[in-house]
């Protein structure tokens, strides 16, 4: 924002579990966060709506779900110069376009437009959920293909770009894959395993979260943000405690 954006959402997870975890078991959920942690996610959102800022709290889908369609819904308006999806998140990457609609990793300051995913992955952002549907994804719970690695899964992507175009005889793939007809057996044995991690890999872009882009625009804070901003700032905290016990 101080960069210059004037239209600003925030997606949350409002809830960890989504739909995907009726499709997979070993999905993630929120087991294991940690209790402060856990404990920062209403006064989050609470924090964000009073600085102005639209907020879209998850339930039903993931807030990876959120920015994609959000993304999708902004680029839609030709009055949308740039869309900025800002989350490391290698599986936001399948959003990208060209040079318009790009990802920020905001802690490295990097931003990645279509030639930057290719260059980081090595396939077009078409195909980020067929290749981690291969490589799989521990972040989120599943774990792709035995023996389909990053390098191996790139060169036979890069080249067919979606599992169905992968020709099931090794030979005819003519790409630089080590142990290709291993890998060609094991994809054709998982193919209902493939298929289901690249339903998990792929993001909806199908949720209705505004109607007009002009919805997004930031005005300033809320009347209630000045009293939400005394209280955080008189509350007491670990470094407080440590300073009183001094």
């Amino acid at each position: 924002m101080k960069e210059g954006a004037t239209h600003v959402a925030v997606a949350t997870d409002h809830v960890i579990e989504s739909f995907r975890n009726g499709l997979w078991p070993g999905y993630k959920t929120g087991e294991g966060i940690e209790p402060d942690l856990l404990a920062q996610f209403q006064p989050l959102e609470e924090i964000l709506s009073a600085a102005g800022i639209v907020v879209w709290p998850m339930v039903e889908f993931e807030a990876d779900d959120a920015l994609a369609a959000g993304a999708s819904l902004a680029a839609q308006d030709t009055r949308v110069e740039r869309v900025i999806i800002c989350t490391p998140d290698k599986d936001l990457a399948q959003c990208v376009r060209g040079k318009r609609v790009v990802q920020l990793n905001r802690r490295t300051r990097v931003t990645f437009d279509e030639a930057g995913v290719i260059q980081k992955f090595g396939v077009t952002p078409e195909s980020i959920p067929d290749y981690l549907a291969l490589v799989g994804d521990a972040a989120d719970g599943y774990p792709g293909l035995p023996g389909w690695g990053t390098k191996s899964s790139a060169a036979v992507l890069a080249k067919f770009i979606h599992l169905e175009s992968i020709p099931k005889d090794h030979r005819e793939w003519r790409v630089n894959a080590a142990n290709a007809g291993t890998l060609a057996i094991t994809l054709a044995r998982e193919w209902e395993h493939a298929q289901l991690f690249r339903t998990l890999a792929t993001l909806r872009t199908d949720i209705p979260l505004f109607e007009d882009v002009d919805q997004l625009r930031w005005n300033g804070p809320t009347p209630a943000f000045p009293a939400i901003a005394a209280r955080l700032d008189a509350a007491v905290t670990e470094t407080t405690r440590r300073s009183q016990r001094r």
